[in-house]
């Protein structure tokens, strides 16, 4: 039980940055490739991959390769349920 709340807990970390989150919010629309990551939310290439890294070791996004580009996806419909609720959440406070 320990080790789940632990690994649980870890998980709402990732959901405690604003840049993640902008970005998976980004991905609700449809998958993307880093550059138009970074031209929707006006940041540079390098620090969208970086937090692209994070969001995959956590499995919240998946990639599939189209030649030389790499495109990002919700990984499932359970981070979609998590933000929607989220935001829910904060609407009624």
């Amino acid at each position: 039980m320990d080790e789940m709340l632990y690994d649980l807990a870890d998980l709402f970390k990732v959901f405690g940055d604003s840049t993640r989150l902008r970005i998976l919010y980004q991905l609700m629309d449809g998958e993307s490739c880093v550059g138009d990551l970074a031209e929707a939310l006006e940041m540079n290439q390098s620090a969208v991959s970086h937090q692209l890294k994070v969001l995959k070791q956590n499995k919240l996004v998946k990639n599939t390769r189209s030649g030389k580009t790499i495109f990002y996806a919700l990984a499932d419909e359970h981070v979609k349920d998590i933000l929607a609720i989220g935001k829910e959440h904060i609407e009624e406070l």
